[in-house]
């Protein structure tokens, strides 16, 4: 018997394994946030406020395998807003199976649904494996970022 994956928004009751899952996302990154962070961004995931970001889930066999979470905004250079995908994760052990794909497949099924042509993501040089992946759902851009030290 296969198993199918299925691509679904966000519920309450995914707290416990949605944590876990950004838990090793951050570690991934070798980073972390208060904990306080994670139950404001949960709330802010499953609220109504168009400004805040919405996360669609992967989830295999009744457990939760990968996550993105995502969000509109304007920009100045078009009159639509444009997506951005912040963070995308598949479990080790489901990479490989096109959780990855199917997640950002999803986040771009939906700026097409409101409208917005652009869809854009982050990612640091080093992560091989998923720019593998983003070479062929995506175009590589020449910009290079820079944060507020």
């Amino acid at each position: 018997m296969t198993s199918e994956l299925v691509i679904r928004a966000l519920r309450p009751t995914d707290r416990p394994e949605w944590g876990e899952l950004w838990r090793d996302y951050l570690a991934f990154y070798k980073t972390s946030v208060p904990e306080d962070v994670y139950e404001t961004t949960f709330k802010r995931l499953l609220g109504d406020d168009p400004q805040d970001f919405s996360c669609f889930v992967a989830e295999l066999d009744g457990r939760l395998v990968g996550l993105t979470h995502y969000l509109f905004h304007r920009h100045a250079w078009k009159v639509e807003n444009t997506c951005y995908l912040q963070d995308l994760y598949a479990r080790p052990e489901a990479r490989g199976t096109g959780v990855g794909r199917a997640l950002i497949e999803a986040v771009y099924a939906e700026a097409d649904r409101q409208s917005a042509p652009s869809v854009y993501w982050l990612t640091q040089d080093f992560n091989e494996t998923a720019r593998k992946l983003y070479d062929r759902v995506g175009k590589l851009t020449p910009f290079i970022r820079y944060n507020r030290p």
